[in-house]
């Protein structure tokens, strides 16, 4: 940050501060922040050493107040002051230009401040959107089943155990009419639509359970293995459901 006082500067506003009147460290320090429109506060490390070599030249005495010591400026002081009132003014001047300046600076440092908070906002959001992403296809592909993928084909002739084909006596049933088969699509598809209406109920549900569990911390160790294993055991379940 560019410096707010000129060499020797802040030694003589604060003999001005306490030409007002007596004043204890704190007190010093709260006057120079209001000055500068809260944009400035020394610290005690800057004010203090100050004060003592303020009092070592007898501009300033200083007596105990309970715990605190208040400091008061001498005749001497004052009679400082008085031969220096043009450097005063000026410094009052440069205050002025010190306050603009350093809200500038304080502005431009939010101003970055709030444009590395927006990337970085960016950039979870866009990780939490991929992770999701990611386990929405994980969980697409362990559910994942096409009813038709170990069909026979329509139309085509069985085979017994021999390889050959049955004989009259043997063949089953006659082939369904098209419009049977249409139908039977239908409902496989129908069936599909559902399940999958259910797999994102279950979803939603389960990611409520474990981000609340999570925000509490009692997500139990082991959970994600127990719950893939739990999943696979369903998995297999389904797809024996679904070859007979």
């Amino acid at each position: 940050m560019t410096p707010v006082f000129g060499h020797g500067h802040l030694r003589l506003y604060l003999l001005k501060l306490l030409d007002e009147s007596p004043k204890h460290g704190y007190e010093l320090i709260q006057a120079l922040s209001e000055r500068f429109g809260g944009t400035y506060a020394p610290s005690a490390g800057t004010i203090y050493p100050r004060l003592a070599k303020l009092e070592d030249e007898g501009l300033v005495t200083k007596t105990a107040d309970g715990r605190k010591t208040v400091y008061e400026i001498t005749e001497a002081g004052r009679a400082e002051l008085a031969a220096r009132e043009g450097d005063l003014t000026s410094i009052e001047n440069d205050l002025t230009d010190s306050v603009r300046r350093l809200a500038d600076e304080v502005r431009s440092g939010v101003g970055e401040a709030m444009k590395s908070l927006r990337a970085d906002l960016a950039s979870a959001a866009r990780q939490a959107r991929e992770a999701t992403d990611a386990t929405s296809q994980s969980y697409s592909s362990w559910f994942a089943f096409d009813p038709t993928e170990d069909a026979p084909t329509h139309g085509a002739p069985t085979r017994n155990a021999t390889g050959e084909a049955p004989s009259d006596e043997q063949a089953g049933p006659a082939d369904e009419s098209p419009a049977s088969a249409d139908a039977a699509r239908d409902a496989s598809r129908n069936e599909i639509r559902d399940v999958d209406i259910a797999l994102a109920e279950f979803r939603q549900s389960v990611r409520t359970a474990l981000r609340s569990s999570g925000a509490k911390g009692t997500v139990p160790a082991g959970t994600a293995a127990a719950f893939a294993r739990r999943l696979d055991e369903v998995r297999a379940s389904l797809l024996d459901d679904l070859k007979k």
